[in-house]
């Protein structure tokens, strides 16, 4: 029989609202102009990412999942984890992968989603609940980057942080980040990563910049959300998708250009918004890994990486040697 579903709130109703008011604030105030990626998902945003997984170009999504149903069941024998916390879980559809290689050793005693978003983790635990009959599910709605010392002390723990969503995290924010993570973990608990790695410049931009134009759709989408949220009149028409690879941070910059002089205003803030031609929002960051760097960023962060697994060309050659990487790291 399933155990009741457990759901832990620590943000309040109107967190969403205060946070978005500061960060579009601060945004269109600093130069260079700089969003944090958050503020993308909405519903439309979401079904348009979730489009963006099932793309040719976009080879993250699969490379993950391969990865994940060739080493799941090592995961589970090397961590001895009988407890998973997956940040930023979302549906949970691929980390049922990892689920079914824990439960079927036996070991796997709780399961604890955290996402912003309750009525997500609500049907996500629901439905893991049925899957897994006996398996405590307890949901924290929570900012993952402000809530991990609200998390459960108890059995060994695996942290999940799956999707390559850590290359979202500007360098300074990834150490904070992991260090965090580290402080809220006891000895011989453990962290697992998804990762994408450094590639061909052009296979990277083309992952970014689909020949569908829904990666385009999905970054403008942004200023329809500043729009309808905080009462604003950006001109959607009048900025140009610019995804951009540098090379020194081995990044993909994804951001929106002016293709003219702008001016807007954003009543909710009492603030207007001018854009010289050319000038560019910064929504997006993706950073791209090689195994050394991140291997010393986790030991700095006080883990010990234990396993580095890449992924491997498929016979169709959509994926291709070393696209992903999952990491394995034990808490030291």
């Amino acid at each position: 029989m399933s155990l009741p579903v457990q759901i832990d709130t620590h943000i309040p109703n109107d967190w969403a609202q205060g946070e978005m008011l500061d960060d579009i604030r601060r945004t269109f105030t600093n130069h260079p102009k700089v969003l944090r990626p958050k503020w993308l998902y909405d519903d439309r945003g979401s079904e348009l990412f979730d489009r963006i997984t099932t793309l040719d170009e976009y080879y993250p999504t699969e490379a993950e999942r391969s990865l994940l149903l060739d080493k799941a069941s090592e995961i589970a024998r090397r961590s001895g984890a009988d407890t998973i916390i997956e940040l930023g879980s979302g549906t949970s559809d691929k980390t049922r992968t990892l689920l079914d290689a824990f439960w079927v050793t036996e070991q796997l005693t709780t399961f604890i989603p955290v996402d912003v978003s309750e009525q997500t983790l609500v049907d996500a635990s629901e439905r893991l609940a049925e899957r897994y009959p006996g398996l405590s599910v307890q949901a924290h709605v929570g900012d993952f980057t402000r809530h991990l010392g609200h998390l459960p002390h108890s059995g060994r723990r695996l942290v999940a942080f799956l999707g390559g969503t850590l290359g979202n995290f500007y360098q300074e924010e990834r150490a904070a980040f992991l260090g965090a993570v580290a402080d809220t973990l006891d000895t011989d608990d453990w962290i697992l990563l998804g990762v994408d790695l450094v590639k061909d410049a052009q296979r990277l931009i083309d992952a970014y910049h689909d020949s569908e134009g829904v990666t385009a759709e999905f970054v403008t989408n942004v200023l329809s959300i500043i729009n309808r949220e905080l009462g604003g009149n950006l001109p959607l028409e009048q900025f140009d998708y610019v995804p951009l690879w540098d090379a020194q941070e081995e990044r993909v910059d994804m951001r929106l250009r002016a293709a003219m002089p702008v001016t807007a205003r954003i009543e909710a803030l009492d603030l207007d918004v001018s854009f010289d031609e050319g000038e560019e929002l910064r929504v997006e960051i993706s950073t791209k890994f090689r195994q050394e760097k991140l291997s010393g960023e986790l030991s700095a962060a006080g883990f010990d990486v234990e396993a580095f697994w890449t992924s491997s060309a498929s016979e169709d050659g959509l994926l291709q040697d070393s696209d992903f990487a999952l990491l394995l790291a034990r808490r030291a």
